[in-house]
């Protein structure tokens, strides 16, 4: 309950970011600019130097991999999935929420017949430059 209730309060955090800063985006209105990718496909929802929001679509999963420098927090739009965060997994559905510490190992597999949707938040502002992936 207590992590429906943060996923809830970072969604209405950004939905009013985006209200404030001229930019409106319907959560169920969110399609990837294409149907025809493979596995993984991000939409920059927005970014600044404080953080950076993206819709995130998954096919199959996502390789363990961590950020140096960013805290992330995931809020599942669609889809299920196996997340997996440190040395512990759990099952993943609608509505949750997860909160993945700075320089912490995680990734997904997606379970359902349709793409994992999720919205993912970074902090501070994501360039691409911090991401590690596993070996």
């Amino acid at each position: 309950m207590e992590s429906n209730m943060k996923g809830l309060l970072i969604i209405t955090l950004l939905l009013i970011q985006h209200i404030v800063s001229a930019q409106t985006v319907s959560i169920e209105d969110l399609r990837p600019d294409s149907t025809n990718y493979d596995n993984i496909h991000v939409k920059r929802i927005s970014s600044d130097s404080l953080s950076s929001t993206f819709a995130i679509w998954i096919k199959l999963k996502v390789k363990m991999h961590k950020h140096i420098n960013h805290t992330e927090h995931v809020y599942v739009l669609e889809g299920k999935g196996n997340f997996t965060i440190g040395d512990k997994s759990k099952s993943i559905k609608k509505g949750d929420f997860i909160t993945i510490p700075r320089n912490t190992w995680h990734g997904v597999e997606v379970a359902s017949e349709i793409p994992l949707k999720v919205i993912s938040v970074q902090s501070p502002e994501f360039k691409g430059l911090d991401r590690i992936y596993k070996k």
